[in-house]
C-alpha cells in the first residue's frame, strides 16, 4: 500500500515546503505557504486552487452574459415600439432604415430614409442635426451600430428602435413598402 500522495513538486530532502519554495526565490524574500495560513483562510484558499477552472468558467460566462448589455449601450437609448410611435406623434422624426436597399424595399417604417449602414458616415449630412433620428434595421443590431457612427457626425438625439422592424411588425404597426 502506498503512503499519502504528495504533490509532483514535492521534495523531501528539502526540508518544509517554506524552505522548498524560498530556496527559488531571491534572497530575503519570505514566501507564505499555504500550510501558515490560519485554518479558515486554508479552506477558501484549497477551494480556489482545487476549483480554478471552474472559478474561471464561471468568469467567463459572467463576462458573456454581461457583454450584449454593454453592447447595447454603446448604440445609445432605445426605445420600444409604444415610445417610438409616441416620439414620431409628438415630434418630427427623421426615421433612417440602415438595412440594405433590397431589405428596404420589403417594407419599412412609414417616412423612413434609406442610408444603408456602410454608408451612414458618408451620408450622415443629409439628416438634419436639429431634429431627432430614430434608427431602425431588422433586429436592432445594425442601428446600434449606425447610432454610433450619427452621433459621431454631430447629431445628438439618435434613438434605435428596439427589436427593430421585427418588434414593429409584432405590434401590428403599418409598415410601407
Amino acid at each position: 500500500m502506498r503512503g499519502p500522495q504528495r504533490p509532483p513538486f514535492y521534495n523531501p530532502s528539502a526540508g518544509t515546503s517554506e524552505q522548498a519554495a524560498s530556496a527559488a526565490l531571491p534572497h530575503g524574500r519570505r514566501f507564505a505557504a499555504i500550510a501558515d495560513l490560519p485554518s479558515r483562510y486554508r479552506r477558501k484558499m484549497r477551494f480556489i486552487i482545487d476549483n480554478v477552472a471552474l472559478i474561471a468558467v464561471a468568469l467567463v460566462s459572467g463576462g458573456f452574459l454581461v457583454w450584449p448589455l454593454l453592447r447595447a449601450r454603446a448604440g445609445g437609448p432605445s426605445l420600444g415600439t409604444l415610445a417610438a410611435t409616441q416620439l414620431m406623434n409628438t415630434r418630427e422624426v427623421q426615421i433612417v432604415d440602415v438595412r440594405a436597399a433590397t431589405e428596404f424595399g420589403a417594407g419599412s417604417l412609414p417616412n423612413a430614409k434609406n442610408l444603408p449602414l456602410p454608408e451612414v458616415a458618408k451620408r450622415a449630412g443629409e439628416l438634419r442635426k436639429d431634429r431627432p433620428v430614430l434608427v431602425v434595421c431588422d433586429l436592432g443590431r445594425r442601428a446600434s451600430l449606425a447610432a454610433v457612427k450619427l452621433r459621431s457626425a454631430g447629431i445628438s438625439e439618435v434613438y434605435i428602435l428596439a427589436g427593430g422592424l421585427q418588434a414593429w411588425r409584432a405590434a401590428g404597426l403599418p409598415v410601407a413598402k
